[in-house]
């Protein structure tokens, strides 16, 4: 999904809560958008890139916890904000089981909410920029030859470069091309660049692997 905007997306059916949110994240400078029901949300969905959702709860058709659930099914990543009512104590923990940030009870702080809001927005700017370096690191490793590919595994796992030619069944002398050919495309100007990058794609190494 292509980042847009980033914008807080408030969910509620009651049209003055929504108005009342609206007017509180604008008043703040956050960028808004408000929907009266989930799924309204879900069908302008492919045009928001990046931000946070505040649900409501409790809503006709479609609840908040349903909606939780709907979001997590398709991997959309958004941080989820719940506003419950009182006696929705239960529903909020089940909504924090589910992968909800924070619940915040009705009537809420306004300071309260803000921080809850800036919070969430911080962490969906913080995966997105993973997101996009994990997304440069798998094309670096696409470029990768397959013998390329097993002399990294192989200094990711803390191999020396005469146990990966004995593996590999090369000299080490070859080994130490193909690792300077791993540093080049890789960008990484030492060996723990390597291991970070690695890391980082989500490369898990086993010493026995090659």
């Amino acid at each position: 999904m292509t980042r847009l905007e980033s914008v807080v997306c408030v969910i509620d059916d009651d049209e003055a809560a929504r108005q009342s949110l609206e007017f509180l994240l604008k008043t703040a400078d956050i960028n808004v958008r408000t929907f009266e029901s989930a799924k309204q949300f879900l069908q302008a969905l492919p045009e928001i890139g990046s931000g946070c959702i505040i649900t409501d709860v409790r809503m006709p058709e479609m609840s908040g916890i349903d909606l939780l659930r709907q979001v997590k099914r398709l991997n959309v990543g958004l941080p989820v904000i719940v506003i419950t009512g009182h006696g929705d104590v239960a529903l909020a923990v089940e909504a924090m089981k589910i992968g909800a940030i924070d619940f915040l009870e009705k009537p809420f702080d306004d300071g309260l909410l803000l921080t809850s809001v800036r919070t969430a927005l911080r962490k969906d700017a913080l995966a997105a920029r993973h997101n996009a370096e994990v997304a440069e690191v798998q094309s670096r490793l696409a470029s990768l030859s397959t013998r390329e590919r097993q002399v990294l595994e192989g200094l990711v796992a803390g191999k020396a470069n005469k146990v990966i030619a004995f593996d590999l069944g090369i000299s080490p002398r070859t080994v130490e091309i193909y690792r300077a050919n791993v540093m080049t495309k890789m960008a990484a100007n030492s060996l723990s660049d390597v291991v970070r990058i690695a890391i980082t794609a989500g490369i898990l190494m086993r010493s026995g692997d090659s």
